[in-house]
This record gives C-alpha cells, sequence and structure tokens, in this order.
C-alpha cells in the first residue's frame, strides 16, 4: 500500500494549493480518505475526510469555507484545495486511509498513512 502525497509549498498569505494524494495497493473506492497536518511541536491535528462515495465531507473548524476536499476514483486520487492560507495553516500535511467512516477525526481511525508534503505560507 502506498499513499504519496505532493503539492505542497511555499506560499504568501491568501493564496491558494492543491494537495494531491495518489494511493495504489488498495481498492480506492473502497476507502474512507483523510488528511491531517502537523505543525512544528505542535500534534497532529484532523483536518478533512471525505466517505468512500464522496457524498460525505468533514472539515475541522479552522478550514470550513477555505478548504475542499475531493476524490477521482479513475485517478486513484484525493484532493485537498486550499484557498485563502493563513500562516497558521503551515505544517506538514498527511494523507490517510480507513476502511470505515468510524471517528474520522481520529488519526488512530487511520491504518494507511503518506509520507507527508510541507506547506509553508508567509505572512
Amino acid at each position: 500500500v502506498q499513499l504519496q502525497a505532493s503539492g505542497g509549498g511555499l506560499v504568501q498569505a491568501g493564496g491558494s494549493l492543491r494537495l494531491s494524494c495518489a494511493v495504489s495497493g488498495l481498492t480506492f473506492s473502497r476507502y474512507v480518505m483523510g488528511w491531517f497536518r502537523q505543525a512544528p511541536g505542535k500534534e497532529r491535528e484532523f483536518v478533512a475526510a471525505i466517505s468512500r462515495s464522496g457524498a460525505t465531507t468533514d472539515y475541522t473548524d479552522s478550514v470550513k469555507g477555505r478548504f475542499t476536499i475531493s476524490r477521482d476514483s479513475a485517478k486513484n486520487t484525493v484532493y485537498l484545495q486550499m484557498n485563502s492560507l493563513k500562516p497558521e495553516d503551515t505544517a506538514v500535511y498527511y494523507c490517510a486511509a480507513t476502511g470505515e467512516w468510524v471517528y474520522p477525526r481520529r488519526s488512530t481511525s487511520y491504518g494507511h498513512w503518506g509520507q507527508g508534503t510541507q506547506v509553508t505560507v508567509s505572512s
């Protein structure tokens, strides 16, 4: 199983980035996908999750209205569109996969993780 996150970078406050996570080695359509982030000196935190069908999404309050999670089953890829970025969004962003929509905000619910991609937002 491999989750390959990409799309991070350095952007000014107010800018946008789109993260991608390409998944291989599992049946993508059977997995709930999530994005988490970890800033220096802080614990890993939930950002967003999307159900197997894509019909249900969940976001942490701090990104609602700015970030959008989506998935493309034809490409086995989950995306995180990030708009109106703020310096406090600076972190390493990780994608993750779990077989069930059970406590999707908990990192312990996820059995498969990507390697992370760095997002830095300058003020």
